[in-house]
């Protein structure tokens, strides 16, 4: 009887289905970034320079039709955002922001508004970008050139968009973020990739000044000494990571280390559940992707003494490709 009950208990997947969008013949959508629109639609970024926008994304069946494309021709977008009219997208040269000034579903209005950062020919210089704060600032989570240098400016930190457009340093210390986001109380955390000075994935607060583990973009302390303060010690190899924020100071711990491979291999998009219970007993809780187990994470954190710590859980899984963006509907 014991194991009867057990075999019919109700599954995440009975309340948190899973729904396959048709996209268009012809349109390869390799979803990177998602944004809830105003009217209900939802915009897309591909990491191949389309932005499209889909009717309806909440029907229990989304077909190819209610696509439409609503920008082509970007420098791989990986995040949305809004605000104020405008659709934002961080790119890996720029923060773009875009919109639709006749009427027709399309773009047709593109404005630079900060590009304080470098590019080069290197496959691995990603960028990511945040929602905005209650103060309309953005954060932006810059990949190292390959994995461990930084051949052009600020690669291997996070700014701060500021309303004006300024690009002001954050943080240092990033290796290879695959998301970023805020929690409830607006505090901006990234997810950095398993590699060197990272022995596996996790989830990093983002502190003005501080530095959060990997020192190969050192170099641009020179340009942000003002805003940042003198370069901090390296840490040591070979060392932990424990025993190395106790000899400098501005070493932030990640607050959660995601276990290699049974959490999966490369964390990705950050979505806070701020629906006051509208989803499930997860008020404030954090859902974070995981690109490479096609899976979704459940996080919980808490502040100890300044310092935020959390745990991490499974959520779903089953997805049909990696998952890079996360969004939460109202």
């Amino acid at each position: 009887m014991a194991s009867a009950v057990h075999s019919q208990s109700p599954k995440e997947s009975d309340y948190y289905r899973i729904t396959t969008f048709e996209t268009p013949i012809g349109e390869v959508i390799e979803a990177s970034g998602f944004q809830m629109m105003p009217d209900g639609s939802l915009a897309v970024c591909s990491r191949r320079g389309d932005v499209f926008l889909g009717r309806d994304p909440l029907a229990k069946q989304v077909g190819a039709d209610q696509f439409s494309f609503f920008a082509r021709g970007l420098h791989e977008p990986l995040s949305l955002a809004w605000r104020d009219g405008w659709l934002y997208a961080t790119q890996r040269p720029e923060v773009t922001r875009m919109r639709d000034t006749d009427g027709d579903g399309a773009a047709d209005e593109f404005e630079t508004v900060a590009d304080g950062w470098g590019v080069s020919a290197d496959y691995h210089e990603y960028a990511f970008g945040s929602k905005f704060d209650a103060d309309g600032n953005m954060a932006v989570a810059l990949c190292l050139t390959g994995s461990f240098n930084s051949d052009v400016l600020y690669r291997g930190w996070a700014m701060k968009i500021t309303p004006d457009g300024q690009t002001l340093p954050l943080s240092s210390g990033v290796r290879s973020p695959g998301g970023i986001g805020s929690d409830s109380k607006g505090r901006w955390f990234y997810t950095d990739n398993q590699g060197p000075w990272n022995g596996t994935c996790a989830l990093k607060p983002l502190l003005p000044g501080k530095f959060v583990g990997h020192p190969g973009g050192f170099q641009w302390y020179r340009d942000a000494e003002q805003t940042m303060g003198p370069q901090p010690r390296e840490p040591q190899s070979g060392s932990r990571m424990h025993t190395e924020s106790d000899r400098i100071p501005e070493l932030e711990m990640p607050a959660v280390l995601f276990p290699y491979n049974k959490m999966g291999k490369s964390a990705s998009g950050i979505a806070c559940d701020t629906t006051d219970g509208k989803f499930g007993p997860f008020k404030n809780q954090l859902f974070v992707a995981d690109q490479s187990a096609s899976t979704i994470m459940r996080v919980f954190l808490e502040e100890i003494d300044g310092h935020v710590q959390g745990v991490c859980f499974p959520f779903r899984s089953g997805f049909a490709s990696g998952n890079v963006g996360v969004e939460m509907a109202p």
